[in-house]
């Protein structure tokens, strides 16, 4: 990951709470590189080789979650995407738009089933 794109992705960082308990956390950043690996190399959290410096794959883990309850990766996207139209290297006739997050409704729905309020004959016990 080079500057330019560090610098980009730390503001959107929540801050470490400093009451936390524990050694000193791995930064964000090689955190962040240790993420992109696991993603890149399509292996499991528990295979990040610790010789590389980004901390454990456990470690990875748990800043990806918070992360994303804390909606980095959506403010990243626009970001990104903001920076990209306006240097005008989107072409937005190739977007597509899957179906399988967005609702196809088919019409109008029908009227909903009225059911009965007339009495019925009791059940017959013998």
């Amino acid at each position: 990951m080079d500057d330019e794109l560090g610098e980009l992705i730390e503001p959107l960082l929540p801050p470490w709470p400093e009451q936390s308990p524990g050694p000193r956390p791995v930064s964000d950043r090689l955190c962040l590189q240790g993420i992109l690996y696991v993603l890149y190399q399509d292996i499991s959290w528990q295979l990040l080789p610790l010789e590389l410096g980004f901390g454990s794959g456990q470690t990875c883990w748990r800043r990806l979650g918070r992360w994303h309850e804390a909606g980095v990766f959506d403010r990243l996207h626009r970001l990104l995407l903001a920076k990209l139209h306006a240097a005008g290297e989107l072409d937005w006739s190739r977007a597509c738009v899957d179906a399988s997050h967005i609702r196809a409704k088919k019409g109008e729905p029908g009227p909903a089933r009225r059911r009965s309020t007339a009495g019925r004959r009791a059940v017959s016990t013998t």
